[in-house]
């Protein structure tokens, strides 16, 4: 498959890059990857969530996997947590000297229990050792840490119980915020508060409503009431590419709530705010 990267700009306060590196879900695709997004600021690399086919995606970005310093788990679901396995597989290669650099891995309360479970099932495969941080949110209420050169916050949304909603600040006050997968939260308006980017899942269309997900209009209900700058919509599943007749598509339905600036995610697709 060739894949053609796009961009977007926007004319912002600090230079950061954003790349959508899977739009999809679990459904296979050759099109759309699992769930992941990159973020890249001051020579950092940060992923948020990494399914599926993220590896890939990163490589095609032109970014190695030992020059990320951050992933960021919304929460455990295989469509987002897929790849890391193989991805600290692959750090180890060839001897597990070429990671330099740190890596954290962040999620809600109880991740540190599932990176423990998986380590006892793979052992010294997935050990990198000396190289790896294992940091949690909280899961039931708001939170924050602050990193060299950039703060996540966090905040509980509406899907499973460990899930969590991402909003990454750099020291210039512009704001990325990622969603995970959610359905309608009040806790979600609050937190991309007049982001600059907010990048929404809305997995099916409104027709097809369902608990823990958000459809294209309730997505722009959300951003509409959070005054966010641009809204790039993404975790599509396959009824979003391939619109019943006489419904409307997924832009149209989004533009019911949603007069901003919109963006639909294709795998590669990367917005740079400057």
């Amino acid at each position: 498959m060739k894949t053609t990267r796009r961009m977007e700009k926007n004319s912002r306060k600090n230079n950061i890059s954003v790349t959508i590196l899977g739009s999809g879900t679990c459904v296979p695709s050759l099109d759309r990857s699992s769930c992941s997004v990159l973020i890249q600021l001051d020579e950092k690399n940060l992923v948020f969530d990494a399914g599926p086919g993220t590896m890939r995606r990163l490589t095609e970005a032109g970014v190695s996997i030992f020059d990320v310093s951050h992933i960021f788990f919304s929460h455990l679901h295989p469509d987002h947590t897929g790849e890391l396995v193989p991805f600290l597989f692959a750090n180890k290669y060839p001897d597990g000297s070429r990671r330099k650099q740190l890596l954290s891995l962040c999620g809600g309360t109880g991740f540190l229990t599932f990176y423990k479970q998986l380590k006892s099932i793979y052992n010294e495969w997935i050990d990198v050792s000396g190289r790896l941080k294992i940091i949690e949110f909280d899961h039931e209420q708001d939170d924050a840490h602050i990193f060299d050169k950039f703060t996540v916050t966090t905040t509980p949304v509406e899907h499973s119980p460990e899930s969590i909603a991402f909003k990454v600040t750099t020291p210039g006050g512009s704001t990325v915020v990622y969603s995970g997968d959610t359905d309608f939260s009040e806790n979600l308006i609050a937190l991309a508060q007049n982001a600059d980017l907010f990048i929404c899942e809305s997995a099916l269309p409104d027709h097809m409503k369902v608990n823990g997900h958000l459809t294209p209009s309730l997505a722009g209900r959300i951003a509409s009431r959070a005054n966010v700058k641009k809204l790039v919509l993404t975790h599509f599943y396959p009824e979003c590419d391939q619109p019943e007749r006489d419904q409307p598509d997924i832009r149209e339905q989004c533009r019911k709530t949603y007069a901003g600036p919109l963006i639909l995610a294709e795998d590669l697709l990367t917005i740079q705010l400057d």
